[in-house]
């Protein structure tokens, strides 16, 4: 243990029932330093922040600030002793202000009344910081995902803190709000504040990263510097080689459709028009707001349109009906697992059979043994950590739980597969076990329309990328002739033609 360390987890432990969750895992926080905190879905990097954030207090082992033992019983202890979290599922109250949110539970008073001057002050500050021009009465609700993310950001450092714990911060965020996210990263070192940083995107950890903490299932495996070769990173890891990150096994590709969208729209889609052909992935890239999510939706029948079809294996599908959409074959992965993916108080089993339950009732009763076998198969197939099939899903890592909703629709047997940023916040391990089943779904002769953020995914994993550009189709391009260059040049043209026009 370093002398100088601002903050050390000493041999901590934590066990929920029978699994070990941490065994033993000593890190440090030194001020001026970002420690990355690095290890598969599941593997206690989230846990072990919770013992810092006073959401969990360790079985065994000492938490040490500063030199002394400490004591952090809960969230509020937490944040007395300066230390500031950013957890990956974001805490915010939708129905509230920006101001509101930044102050939430420190909300300053004047002769015992809401202080409403000093509120907004303080909120100011906070997006200041950020370089955020956004109006501080303006309900965080109707921001986006990226945006409410750097609210989130704004209120940890808000409480101006001395150890900033930042788990999974870039996942919603554009290439340039990262920039700027890391700009703030960098002002915090200079001043002394000790971060640690938690993050999937391998090639963020040599830019924003000191050094890097290894944990694997639980265990601490390594603190390595952060640049370090990234295979090197991933084989402490996973603790095995992964000699591909992008497998992609290109399928026979049939001409007639398995999926037709015409004509499609909406108050976010402008006339879409697109076919999927049996075997094949097509990409979905473009800019935030760019209508990707909406004609996911759509598709799926979890959003209504005003015109336009949606035909799977020629025949058209029920307009804003999930259930038709379902029986045609189609399953949907959300951008939003927690909030439309997944039923948090039921068991994993629950979840993964949803899809499943109607079709495999037997004289109206639902299979229950079966439903369980079938849960029990994808998770295995799968790897999802976890102490039981019947456990609450909401008890398992954020990566975990989007491989159950991936295995929902594996299950079912879904022919058309829509997956709206599939390995958000997932591993590279487990990504490279949902690229296998991508694999699977058109070697069987079915398809999938895949929206993500990740150029190097799309290029990677898909046989053509659409492009869309507020909510229109921008143009495409087949994936051995297109770069990142060439489809963000598509993504910003409408864009960059909108605002030409504007200025004539």
């Amino acid at each position: 243990m370093s002398q100088d360390a601002l903050l050390v987890l000493d041999k901590v432990c934590k066990s929920f029932g029978p699994v070990q969750v941490i065994d033993e895992v000593t890190v440090e926080v030194h001020a001026g330093k970002v420690s990355v905190l690095l290890g598969e879905n599941g593997a206690g990097k989230s846990t072990l922040i919770k013992m810092i954030a006073g959401v969990h207090s360790p079985d065994s082992g000492r938490i040490i600030l500063d030199g002394q033992e400490v004591k952090i019983p809960d969230t509020k202890a937490s944040e007395a002793l300066g230390i500031a979290t950013i957890h990956q599922e974001l805490n915010l109250v939708p129905s509230m202000t920006i101001a509101e949110n930044i102050t939430l539970g420190r909300v300053p008073r004047k002769f015992g009344i809401i202080n409403r001057r000093a509120m907004r002050k303080i909120a100011r500050q906070a997006l200041d910081t950020l370089g955020l021009d956004l109006d501080v009465d303006t309900k965080v609700g109707d921001l986006g995902l990226a945006m409410q993310q750097l609210i989130e950001i704004a209120k940890a450092l808000s409480l101006d803190a001395r150890v900033l714990i930042l788990d999974e911060p870039t996942a919603a965020l554009t290439g340039a709000e990262i920039a700027q996210l890391f700009e703030v990263v960098r002002s915090l070192k200079v001043k002394g504040v000790g971060m640690v940083f938690i993050s999937h995107h391998l090639d963020e950890i040599a830019e924003i990263g000191d050094f890097v903490n290894v944990l694997r299932d639980g265990k601490f495996i390594a603190t390595v510097p952060a640049d370090t070769a990234e295979n090197e990173l991933v084989r402490l890891m996973v603790g095995r080689e992964i000699s591909q990150q992008f497998p992609r096994v290109r399928a026979t590709v049939r001409e007639t459709p398995l999926l037709q969208i015409q004509g499609l729209n909406s108050s976010a889609l402008k006339d879409v028009s697109l076919t999927v052909r049996p075997g094949e992935v097509v990409a979905l890239a473009g800019l935030m707001g760019a209508g990707r999510t909406e004609l996911i939706r759509a598709i799926a029948g979890a959003d209504a349109y005003d015109s336009g079809k949606v035909l799977v294996n020629g025949k058209s599908l029920a307009r804003h009906d999930v259930a038709a959409a379902t029986r045609a074959g189609v399953g949907h992965v959300p951008e939003e697992r927690k909030t439309q993916g997944l039923v948090l108080d039921a068991s994993v089993a629950e979840n993964i059979g949803y899809a499943t339950m109607a079709s495999t009732a037997k004289i109206g009763l639902v299979d229950r043994k079966g439903q369980h076998e079938r849960a029990e198969a994808i998770a295995k197939r799968l790897r999802i950590r976890m102490g039981s099939i019947d456990q609450p899903i909401r008890s398992l890592s954020g990566g975990n739980q989007q491989k159950a909703v991936f295995g929902r629709w594996f299950t079912a047997g879904s022919k058309v597969l829509l997956l709206d940023e599939p390995t958000r916040g997932v591993d590279v391990g487990a990504k490279v076990e949902i690229y296998e089943l991508i694999n699977e779904i058109t070697a069987s002769g079915g398809c999938v329309l895949m929206a993500s953020s990740e150029l190097p995914e799309v290029l990677g994993m898909s046989d053509r990328v659409v492009v869309m550009s507020q909510g229109r189709i921008a143009g495409e391009m087949a994936t051995e002739t297109a770069s990142q260059d060439s489809i963000m040049a598509l993504a910003v043209s409408n864009v960059h033609r909108e605002e030409e026009m504007g200025t004539n």
